[in-house]
């Protein structure tokens, strides 16, 4: 317990601080959380161990300024930041609006670089590979407008691909001539080689790039990115991996992918401040992809001509850190398994009535956190409605043409008690019905 709240004092809570005597000093912040992580990382047992542990989950919790009187289960869309984060972020912004030309321009911006070298470090790449964007939509149109394409050329991805993402091949169709190919692939899909075979299947002479979710937004669905990039590669057929919902969620490196290009957004998983994204393009790949907004032609080979957006707040990406050191205290592996120990807890409950079903595998490594449940006899909408007015537990209906249903998405705050109030207003529901209104 001692060790616990030690790691809290270090990641800077102020209240816990200050009960215990300790300054609020947020300069400190990162030192300290940074000092700390070898004293967290010796908590005793296995990650499946320390994911059934509340007493250490219920403290870390705490880093969290969430509304209490509300059930927060769509942390899939964007998440709340640790307070400690929040307090960098307000930090680095109060210093860079004393004289913005000067400080932000000279002094936080070469600090970046910093940030740049720890995310690619945590990730296996090279820091020379990474770029910070505002969000995964960002990081995944500068890949799709980037690579050069003709009328008639192919572009390939699935029907479940994020809307914005299809939209904007759509749009090139449009505009350029080329033609957007979809694939179906199962919900759930269980079988690593029946979803790459599926790929293969549709790449045809005219193909030129793949478009692949390394988790789907709809379901929590994993892809086998590394062996759909195995595949294309064969096919001399680059692969965009749209990492929105991946990174800092479930236990991977980017190393070990061997993917060309992965965008993500550090505002789900990472809890970094919200309009923080990131963009990886393997090495020698970077000159031949165009940047969203122009760039010296002395940058062709430079990852930061993807950054060319402007003046631009340095407070965000700065604090990024802070959110950094918190997932390395956490541990990927523990942090992993804490999120399929909370998806497994309700859905295996809800499960025990025939009308519910899910859209998400249970099985190891074809989903973590993230779940989608359907509820026979009830409209999805009324549903998530219903669960909103009535118990206030936000949730996320999924309407698609192949399936639908609620996606829930608990984070390492959620309680047990806030899952067993969402079980509870289900079952709830499959007893009763609705209520009117």
């Amino acid at each position: 317990m001692t060790d616990r709240r030690r790691f809290l004092r270090a990641v800077g809570l102020p209240a816990l601080a200050a009960s215990a005597g300790v300054p609020f000093q947020p300069s400190l912040l990162a030192a300290r959380a940074l000092d700390l992580a070898p004293t967290l990382r010796s908590h005793p047992g296995s990650p499946a161990d320390v994911a059934r542990d509340e007493d250490f989950w219920g403290e870390v919790a705490q880093a969290f300024t969430v509304d209490r009187t509300l059930v927060n289960l769509n942390n899939g869309g964007v998440s709340p930041a640790p307070s400690f984060v929040q307090e960098a972020m307000k930090r680095h912004l109060d210093f860079s609006n004393e004289l913005p030309a000067y400080t932000m321009w000279q002094i936080q911006e070469p600090r970046r670089e910093g940030v740049r070298r720890r995310m690619a470090r945590e990730w296996g790449v090279d820091a020379e590979e990474i770029a910070f964007t505002r969000n995964a939509s960002e990081s995944l149109q500068i890949c799709q407008f980037g690579i050069d394409l003709e009328p008639g050329d192919e572009v390939l991805t699935t029907t479940q691909d994020y809307p914005r993402m299809i939209n904007t091949f759509r749009q090139r169709e449009r505009r350029e001539g080329i033609v957007l190919r979809q694939i179906r692939i199962p919900t759930p899909a269980e079988d690593v080689d029946e979803v790459v075979r599926l790929f293969e299947e549709a790449i045809t002479p005219r193909t030129r790039v793949i478009l692949a979710c390394h988790m789907i937004n709809l379901t929590g669905q994993i892809l086998p990115i590394r062996e759909i990039v195995a595949m294309a590669r064969r096919h001399n057929v680059p692969v965009i991996v749209d990492g929105a919902h991946a990174l800092a969620h479930f236990d991977f490196t980017l190393a070990e992918l061997d993917c060309d290009y992965y965008s993500t957004s550090l505002h789900k998983w990472l809890f970094a401040p919200i309009g923080t994204g990131l963009l990886y393009v393997r090495r020698d790949k970077i000159e031949g992809l165009w940047p969203l907004m122009a760039a010296a032609e002395t940058q062709d080979a430079d990852i930061r001509k993807f950054e060319e957006v402007g003046t631009h707040p340095a407070a965000n990406t700065l604090a990024v850190a802070e959110a950094l050191t918190f997932h390395q205290a956490l541990q990927a592996a523990r942090k992993d398994a804490r999120l399929v120990y909370l998806r497994n807890y309700w859905a295996e409950r809800l499960l025990q009535n025939p009308r519910v079903t899910l859209n998400t595998s249970l099985r190891p490594g074809f989903a973590c956190g993230i779940a989608n449940v359907h509820v026979e006899g009830v409209a999805t909408n009324d549903l998530q409605g219903h669960l909103w007015r009535t118990h206030k537990i936000y949730t996320t209906p999924i309407n698609h043409e192949e399936f639908n249903g609620l996606r829930i998405s608990p984070s390492v705050y959620t309680t047990l008690e806030e899952l067993d109030r969402f079980v509870e207003a289900v079952e709830e529901v499959l007893e009763k019905g609705l209520s009117p209104g």
